[in-house]
């Protein structure tokens, strides 16, 4: 962060704006305190980062060549949870 007196942002604020358009934060003073601090909107733009997907290298893994699940729940079972549910209110 930049220090900048009342008079120097006077003599030349188009500079100072440019440069707080660029990113750079400014701290005004006045004889010698702070006053105000000066700083962009928004955070400076950032350069554009494109990510493409990778190409899946020859014999690497599928998930079609897993073996398909097991059902862990049957119907009956399901069907009991309800009926116990239903009692238990």
């Amino acid at each position: 962060m930049k220090t900048i007196t009342v008079g120097q942002l006077r003599q030349n604020p188009t500079r100072m704006l440019d440069e707080v358009a660029a990113g750079e934060s400014y701290t005004v003073t006045r004889h010698g305190h702070p006053v105000a601090r000066i700083e962009p909107m928004w955070e400076p733009a950032t350069p554009r980062i494109e990510y493409r997907p990778s190409r899946r290298p020859r014999g690497s893994f599928r998930l079609a060549d897993l073996p398909p699940l097991k059902r862990v729940w049957t119907v009956e079972d399901v069907e009991a949870a309800f009926a116990w549910e239903r009692e238990d209110r």
